[in-house]
């Protein structure tokens, strides 16, 4: 990608910004710009997330007294000390009574199509029945609760019920199979574990209970399941061990539940992201740490508010899953939840969801508008997606041609898309681009006010025009407190390379106007030549091929130069096998110079992806170069990585 010659696409109006959260924050706080803000938030972490927390109203019951303690070190701050709440109170209960309990909370649409409705007192009465139910578990302050559910209604009542009860909620991806599900119960300790008979897949049943129950056979912390008759199929239910949901809940009292009220740095959320190596990492954070950050994100970044239809196409066992729960009810809006994929039955689903519930604020990631791009405009011709107001996209860096078919085709050039990275161990973003701001193809306006992030060359020096390591030099209350059971290993990660420097291991570049662009992973660089090379550099290249609809590029050793360029890529129906390897090697060197030429090119039929879309390039080169692949427990469809062996053999 040309960074410098990028041009600016997408203004705001005066208006826009006028009237947005930012714009309404900036003038409370006596600030003239986003970058004013930037400045003095990192020159005064306190009074930013103090002016945060009066800003979003956090309904505290005991005020704190210190804003950051850091006496243990950068590496382990405690945010908001003195202070007790719960974040039940700020996403659910204040909304009943403060007299808004007949507002939309959640609109729930599952694959066969069933749509239901759900108000924010009808959320809380659920809520309630179901903290009741975990007190007859024996469910306790800190115990462990796994959600292994698709993405409707039971999950967010079970993610709040957990936080009303002050229990820690374990999110586990609806897709993983026994193995993978089970490490995460007994890394965690889970003591009960909430699940589904089954839910579709493409107009299949998957039978999640069944996995579950090879999963409860080596996790023998788990002492109960709750099972939601979702699908109505037969599920083996265990005397003593396994209830069914709706029985727990018809049992259960229908009085208000009263909400624990707990410490600031009490634990919330156990999500855990996979590593390279070794097994998933489990990032713990607080309720006042992962709520707090979505929905400071969603307010200066997104500008949600609480009139809001706020859509995002994820899974909960993503952080995007419980960060649109959290941030989205905590605003007051509307969250819509979907289990099933985004072209089925048709292309077009997802474009006909946005206008069947009226979306205004829609996400995705960019693999899944390259797949939606393939169908062609066609499915778009019968849908008006009017109501758009925000798009949104997170999960890996952009290529220049879908970035500019969502801007275009799904947002008709008039809404911003916030490009927006972070990570499970920060909470959300790290860099953003902003309603606010303009707007450029793949760009982010750069870092989330609170984020003191910088991009750094290979001594830890801050650099601009040209690549770098993407790091952060201050605490914020998003931060991971660290891996469940494995201190050294968080440290390890983040803040070994340069002391009091978390390093996030992403390359990014900041052009000559400001403006941010990540470039992946920094363990996905491939060097050429003696210069460092962002895989996505590579694959846009390749993907502005008109035949070319995904790619992939990885570097593998090679003897003389290094490191060799070698790519993968999904082509439309109809092309050349034979002869377009030759010809995308030809084309690559043509954009990128010679030196750039790719050593092979491989047609493959998929690439390996994470539900969420995520392409694994770690897995595609550790299988092209015959190394351990390391945790695959996040990717939806291992048996692509078949084609990649099959390619390094021949």
């Amino acid at each position: 990608m040309d960074f410098e010659n990028q041009e600016v696409v997408w203004r705001p109006s005066e208006a826009m910004i006028r009237d947005s959260r930012m714009g309404r924050f900036l003038r409370g706080q006596g600030l003239a710009s986003l970058q004013e803000l930037r400045t003095r938030a990192a020159a005064d972490p306190a009074w930013f997330w103090d002016a945060v927390v009066k800003m979003v109203d956090w309904p505290f019951v005991d005020p704190y007294h210190t804003v950051l303690d850091v006496t243990a070190g950068i590496e382990w701050p405690q945010w908001f000390v003195g202070g007790t709440s719960n974040v039940a109170l700020a996403a659910l209960d204040r909304h009943v009574e403060e007299g808004r309990g007949d507002n939309l909370a959640a609109i729930e649409e599952t694959e066969s199509g069933a749509v239901a409705r759900w108000t924010y007192a009808q959320l809380r009465s659920a809520v309630d029945r179901l903290a009741f139910s975990f007190d007859s578990l024996g469910v306790a302050t800190g115990d462990r609760v796994a959600i292994y559910l698709p993405m409707g209604i039971e999950a967010v009542i079970a993610i709040m019920a957990c936080a009303k009860v002050a229990a820690v909620v374990v999110p586990i991806f609806s897709g993983y199979g026994a193995p993978a599900m089970a490490t995460r119960l007994r890394d965690s300790g889970a003591k009960l574990v909430v699940t589904a008979d089954g839910f579709t897949r493409r107009g299949r049943q998957v039978a999640m209970k069944a996995q579950c129950d090879e999963a409860l056979a080596d996790s023998p912390s788990v002492s109960h399941t709750l099972v939601v008759r979702r699908l109505g199929i037969d599920a083996p239910m265990r005397e003593g061990r396994d209830l069914w949901w709706d029985e727990a809940m018809a049992a259960a009292s229908d009085a208000p539940y009263p909400t624990k009220i707990v410490p600031s740095e009490t634990p919330l959320l156990l999500i855990y992201t996979s590593g390279t190596t070794g097994k998933p990492k489990g990032a713990l954070h607080p309720h006042l740490g992962f709520p707090l950050k979505a929905v400071q994100d969603l307010w200066h970044a997104f500008d949600l508010r609480d009139d809001d239809v706020f859509f995002w196409y994820s899974d909960m066992g993503w952080m995007m899953g419980p960060w649109m729960v959290y941030g989205g009810l905590i605003t007051g809006c509307t969250i819509v939840l979907y289990d099933g994929t985004p072209d089925y039955p048709t292309p077009a689903r997802l474009w006909e969801m946005i206008d069947r519930h009226r979306v205004t604020v829609f996400g995705i990631s960019p693999t899944a508008i390259r797949g939606l791009m393939a169908y062609g405009d066609e499915p778009l011709q019968k849908v008006s997606l009017r109501s758009l107001r925000i798009l949104g996209s997170s999960g890996e860096p952009w290529n220049p041609d879908p970035w500019q078919w969502f801007f275009e085709k799904v947002g008709n050039k008039r809404c911003p898309i916030i490009n927006y990275s972070g990570g499970t161990e920060i909470s959300g973003g790290i860099v953003s681009a902003f309603a606010t701001e303009p707007q450029k193809p793949c760009a982010f306006n750069g870092p989330i006010p609170g984020i003191v992030a910088g991009v750094v060359d290979d001594a830890g020096n801050p650099t601009q025009n040209q690549v770098g390591e993407l790091v952060i030099s201050a605490p914020w209350p998003g931060m991971t407190r660290g891996f469940w059971n494995n201190r050294d290993r968080y440290l390890d990660a983040y803040w070994r390379r340069w002391p009091g420097v978390w390093v996030h291991g992403d390359f990014a570049y900041v052009d000559g106007e400001g403006f941010w662009y990540i470039l992946g992973r920094s363990d996905d660089t491939i060097k050429l030549a003696g210069k460092r090379l962002g895989p996505a550099e590579v694959e846009s290249v390749l993907v502005s091929h008109s035949d070319v609809v995904e790619a992939a590029a990885i570097g593998v050793p090679d003897d003389i130069k290094g490191e060799s360029l070698v790519c993968f890529v999904v082509v439309r129906e109809g092309s050349d096998v034979v002869e377009l390897p030759g010809v995308l090697k030809e084309f690559v060197a043509m954009h990128m110079g010679k030196a750039m030429r790719p050593r092979d090119v491989h047609i493959v039929s998929e690439l390996p992806k994470t539900r969420n879309g995520k392409v694994v390039r770690r897995a595609i080169k550790s299988s092209y170069i015959g190394l351990a692949s390391g945790d695959l427990s996040s990717v939806e469809n291992v048996e692509a990585l078949s084609a990649v062996r099959a390619a390094a053999r021949r």
